[in-house]
């Protein structure tokens, strides 16, 4: 049975007040009587209150949020409440918010006019991707006496998706379409060079440029030949994510699973954009999702949909899967831009033969993640002797994932350490820089 009843600070306050005039009253018999006038006074009023909240239903609250949320990001809700009251009132609503973000203070204050409304506005931002249901709203009405709550129940109950980042998608796009895709940290690539690929030789012809005539095919053929070039094709490009136990460490409440996803979905946008085809790799301990490159206009859709499905296995990383899948599926050299998690140059070691095996077949980028906190703490003043010996663990762990940047170029292979933060502009920067 529900309860809608209920009874306000105001209305324990002067009851208080009125018990101790009456008991006070036993004393001094003039403050008994007092106390009994305003017993009843209090008892007309609080009638009075009753009836002027329940004689009619006259509440209407409606939650305006969308199907799915970009996940990192905030994300707008809207409570919007209608009052039909012929005097001015005072709410408290309360949003039954998902659980997962664990809040307790989602009350809002509003006063109303008479037959008057507001928008209730603000914002949730999850950490994990995921299914997300909210609840009813509880909207608390009283009169301008106070005496009394009326609770009215609204909204229906909605569960929301949350996807990897779009905003930043939106972002990019708009400051893109303005030009000043440099206010978010992505830098201007000028190319140097001919945007042309070798097609094929054939027999000069009068006004072919005399500096493509293939001197060697010439010799051959007692005749002139030159090289014919085309247009540059468009080179797939692959996220290759990492979904193995290292992956689950978080910063600011977010793994790096998902910091990983939310810079793919980016780099994967920008790279179509530039007219490559964009395509996902996962893998852990096996295996996994295989989405293949493509510039078609769904393409952002079936990576975001494939994206928002993915979650870490907990379990050790198996860099001869990740080989084994892509020598089936990956027949062309590709770019693959590799996002991991290395801690030591102990880890790095143990996967580094994988690694020179990828770099031959394919042009391999591996990203991995610089701890924040950790290179803070360093530059920290140490206060006594074990913070003298924790500032040099963590020094040591940071020189080595700088050490591991240098053996991995030693061996050919592209690096980048970065921090969570900074992943999808320093990503794409130097996704640029490769491509031209």
């Amino acid at each position: 049975m529900n309860i809608d009843l209920f009874l306000t600070r105001r209305f324990y306050l002067a009851m208080t007040v009125i018990i101790l005039l009456i008991a006070a009253g036993f004393g001094l018999p003039p403050l008994y009587t007092v106390g009994r006038l305003l017993l009843l006074l209090f008892l007309c009023a609080v009638l009075a209150d009753a009836l002027l909240l329940w004689h009619k239903k006259a509440i209407t609250a409606e939650r305006v949020v969308g199907d799915r949320f970009s996940n990192g990001d905030p994300n707008d809700v809207i409570i919007r409440l209608e009052s039909s009251y012929p005097f001015a009132i005072r709410t408290e609503t309360i949003d039954e918010i998902p659980f997962v973000f664990q809040k307790r203070d989602v009350l809002f204050c509003a006063d109303l006019p008479k037959q008057g409304s507001k928008a209730i506005r603000y914002q949730l931002t999850p950490t994990a991707r995921g299914v997300y249901g909210f609840g009813h709203i509880r909207v608390f009405v009283a009169t301008r006496l106070g005496l009394l709550q009326r609770r009215y129940t609204q909204g229906h109950p909605k569960n929301v998706k949350v996807y990897p980042s779009y905003q930043m998608l939106r972002q990019y796009e708009l400051l893109a379409h303005s030009r000043n895709i440099t206010e978010i940290g992505i830098k201007r690539v000028r190319r140097i060079g001919h945007n042309t690929e070798f097609e094929q030789i054939k027999d000069y012809v009068v006004g072919d440029d005399y500096r493509t005539i293939n001197w060697r095919a010439t010799a051959r053929r007692h005749t002139l030949m030159v090289n014919e070039y085309q247009e540059e094709r468009s080179q797939p490009v692959y996220s290759v994510v990492d979904k193995g136990r290292m992956m689950q460490q978080s910063f600011q409440g977010m793994t790096l699973l998902d910091y990983a996803i939310n810079a793919s979905l980016v780099l994967s946008f920008v790279a179509i954009n530039k007219e490559d085809r964009a395509g996902l790799v996962t893998f852990s301990d096996q295996f996994g999702t295989f989405v293949p490159a493509s510039r078609q206009s769904g393409q952002m859709q079936t990576l975001q949909e494939a994206l928002y499905a993915e979650q870490t296995t907990f379990r050790e990383t198996d860099f001869s899967a990740l080989i084994a899948g892509l020598a089936r599926h990956l027949s062309r050299r590709s770019l693959l831009i590799l996002y991991t998690s290395f801690t030591s140059m102990a880890a790095l070691r143990r996967q580094l033969p994988f690694l020179r095996q990828l770099s031959v077949r394919h042009r391999l980028l591996v990203v991995f993640f610089e701890d924040e906190e950790q290179r803070d703490y360093i530059h920290s003043p140490a206060r006594n002797a074990e913070e003298y010996c924790q500032h040099a663990v963590a020094a040591k762990y940071a020189y080595e994932q700088h050490l591991a940047v240098t053996t991995l170029r030693q061996y050919g292979i592209l690096a980048l350490l970065t921090t969570p933060r900074q992943l999808s502009v320093d990503v794409i920067n130097r996704y640029l820089e490769i491509r031209h």
